[in-house]
């Protein structure tokens, strides 16, 4: 057992060591959301997804302005029709060129085009319901990000108070460990004089070697608590944090809030919905004619960049598409199921968004209740530890009894610990489920 024992003090040691290498960083709360704010990569690609969806809507614009475009194009032809058109476009047309046999066996006749054309929409139903459906998938996405954000505020909030709740361990495990040594001490006295039994001493030293099992577990949990502020904050440093705030019980005042719809989650999903009844009513409108204006400038040469001919042309286009097979047909059926399918999950959405909420609410009123026995209990506890440990000294109470007051009195410190990490996560819980 005593080997045992050495060889458990041993491993601690080397990862108390192991620690200790790495680097130790005091943070505050205000500190770790500021730098998510600023770093972390779920809101980087919230953000980016935002720009995406902007980028979508600033396309919709070509509903409204007008597409210009410029060529210039150089041909070589001895086609009949192409050769006579090039020189009527250059206007170098001679009364030797309406010679037949001129015309039916011209020469090659060079010509170089620059075209300048402008189409403007003018009409357009369907394009005009697709902008709206981008504006609001826009608007959805900026919403979005909001509650990104905001949930990221909540998980700063618990991984913060698991670091803080993961350092009460470590201390209620360093106090009870000093505790069990000094009555292994106590023992090992009383075991030389006689008034103990083997048994007794090798109790002691189990117990020493549980609390030794359990510190280590709990530093564990700083470095895992540690990783994930880090893993939060962007950060790769391979550092160990230590909370500048302690754990403490916190009151919010927010049981009697409920959802709302301007919540930003709620509203992207109503704007999403609004989105899928855009891109339906595009869907039907794409079945109306559309009219479109356009005009092109053209300057003409046989020589490249010249232009000493020159013309233009204006005109305005009604154009229909009376039928495209059943493509618009399955286009409109299927934009309609999703505009269905959005409607149900945005209800949907709501009612589980008030099922959390009752959960939520029904949650921090357990914490509530359990806080005050678990502060009753440690009390209780307390005193039990001081009672059986001055009884001990004297030699008046067994070495079970103690161990067994000294292992509650430990449990009941990390529970009530647990039980303060519990009801103010609760109440953080509820303050996001209720934020407007």
């Amino acid at each position: 057992m005593k080997n045992n024992t050495f060889i458990l003090i041993l491993s601690f040691i080397g990862f108390t060591s192991m620690v200790k290498a790495q680097e130790i960083i005091p943070i505050s709360k205000a500190i770790v959301l500021q730098k998510v704010s600023q770093e972390n990569s779920s809101l980087k690609i919230s953000e980016q997804e935002f720009i995406q969806a902007r980028a979508d809507y600033r396309q919709t614009n070509a509903v409204f302005l007008p597409n210009i475009s410029a060529s210039h194009i150089g041909t070589a032809t001895t086609n009949p029709l192409m050769a006579f058109g090039s020189k009527l476009n250059q206007a170098i047309l001679t009364p030797n060129d309406f010679d037949p046999a001129v015309l039916n066996d011209p020469a090659q006749v060079q010509n170089f085009a620059t075209i300048f054309e402008i189409q403007q929409p003018i009409i357009n139903m369907d394009g005009v319901y697709q902008r709206k459906a981008a504006r609001a998938k826009m608007d959805a996405m900026a919403f979005k990000s909001e509650r990104t954000h905001e949930y990221l505020v909540f998980e700063v909030e618990k991984a913060y108070m698991q670091l803080q709740l993961a350092y009460k361990g470590v201390n209620v495990l360093k106090k009870a460990l000093l505790a069990a040594e000094d009555n292994k001490k106590l023992a090992d006295n009383s075991f030389l004089q006689g008034y103990l039994q083997r048994a007794d001493v090798l109790n002691m030293e189990v117990r020493v070697t549980e609390i030794l099992n359990q510190l280590q577990i709990a530093k564990s949990n700083v470095l895992n608590a540690s990783n994930y502020l880090s893993f939060l904050m962007n950060d790769e440093n391979d550092v160990v944090y230590t909370p500048t705030d302690d754990l403490i019980i916190s009151e919010m005042g927010i049981e009697e809030k409920s959802i709302s719809e301007n919540r930003s989650d709620i509203k992207a999903m109503q704007l999403s919905a609004e989105a899928y009844e855009a891109i339906n009513k595009a869907d039907k409108m794409a079945f109306l004619p559309r009219l479109n204006a356009f005009g092109r400038y053209e300057l003409y040469d046989n020589k490249m960049f010249q232009g000493d001919a020159n013309g233009y042309l204006v005109g305005a286009q009604l154009s229909w598409d009376l039928f495209q097979g059943s493509k618009r047909i399955g286009k409109l059926q299927k934009s309609k199921a999703e505009l269905e399918k959005s409607k149900l999950e945005y209800n949907q959405y709501v009612s589980q968004s008030h099922l959390e909420l009752n959960k939520a609410k029904r949650a921090l009123t357990d914490a509530k209740n359990k806080l005050n026995l678990t502060a009753l209990a440690l009390e209780q506890s307390k005193e039990s530890l001081r009672i059986r440990t001055d009884r001990f000294k004297e030699g008046l109470e067994k070495t079970s009894d103690l161990l067994m007051a000294e292992t509650q009195y430990a449990q009941k410190e990390m529970e009530y610990n647990q039980t303060i990490f519990e009801y103010n996560y609760a109440q953080a819980y509820l303050h996001f489920l209720t934020k407007p």
